[in-house]
């Protein structure tokens, strides 16, 4: 029942029927119109994937508590807190939501990874340098949601003011640095010959992201050592 429901609603959203669940008459629909219509929902869809594979890609770097990437030469570490999302395709389960203070790092997650499920949001801890942040992603755009900034060093209400927005200009720096890392990873021949294979381990064996990770080699030729790039 609940799958009809689905199908009826996205149907409805596509624009392939009307409020009361019949067809829509492909003669009151211009064909470039559902065409563009096809065209975006393809976009969101591979977007969205993408970001999942990030966010699942990240989480099993951050068990390592080796720095995930570098900015300004500076290391950046990520840990992932609280809840998480977990999101799939198909099967007889297509969200799972996790909740505690580590739970994103439990066995249960992992076996859940393991059958196609990817995480689709979740709330990281970045640190970088001695500044750490917080703030909760989410996969379709990526958009950083209820942000925690490190403690303001200014007293003046206009000072402090240009420290929030330069904070905030940084935290999406250190976000986009992370995705950029990945994004370099993803398009290199180690994601399938290494990364994917290791991260297959990682949710089926306990205790193997630390071995796993070691095993990864930098994609740009540089030693993978604990505080840089891996991949």
């Amino acid at each position: 029942m609940r799958r009809e429901q689905a199908r009826a609603e996205a149907a409805f959203l596509r624009g392939d029927a009307g409020v009361d669940g019949r067809a829509t008459d492909e003669e009151t629909r211009d064909e470039a119109e559902v065409e563009k219509d096809k065209a975006r929902e393809q976009l969101f869809r591979g977007r969205t994937y993408l970001g999942r594979e990030f966010l699942t890609w990240l989480l099993w770097r951050s068990e390592s508590t080796a720095a995930v990437t570098a900015l300004e030469d500076v290391d950046v570490e990520v840990i992932f807190t609280g809840r998480l999302t977990l999101r799939g395709l198909a099967g007889d389960v297509v969200e799972l939501v996790a909740r505690g203070a580590a739970a994103p790092y439990a066995e249960q997650v992992r076996r859940a990874l393991d059958v196609g499920l990817l995480v689709h949001q979740a709330r990281l801890r970045i640190t970088h340098g001695e500044q750490v942040f917080e703030a909760t992603l989410d996969a379709e755009f990526l958009d950083v949601r209820a942000a925690k900034l490190p403690e303001l060093l200014t007293e003046e209400e206009d000072d402090r003011l240009l420290e929030r927005l330069a904070l905030t200009g940084k935290l999406s720096a250190l976000v986009d640095a992370l995705v950029g890392t990945f994004l370099e990873i993803r398009a290199s021949p180690t994601w399938r010959r290494k990364v994917v294979p290791a991260m297959k381990a990682w949710m089926g064996e306990p205790g193997a992201a630390e071995k796993a990770s070691k095993d990864v080699e930098a994609p740009s030729g540089r030693p993978a050592r604990a505080g840089r790039r891996v991949g």
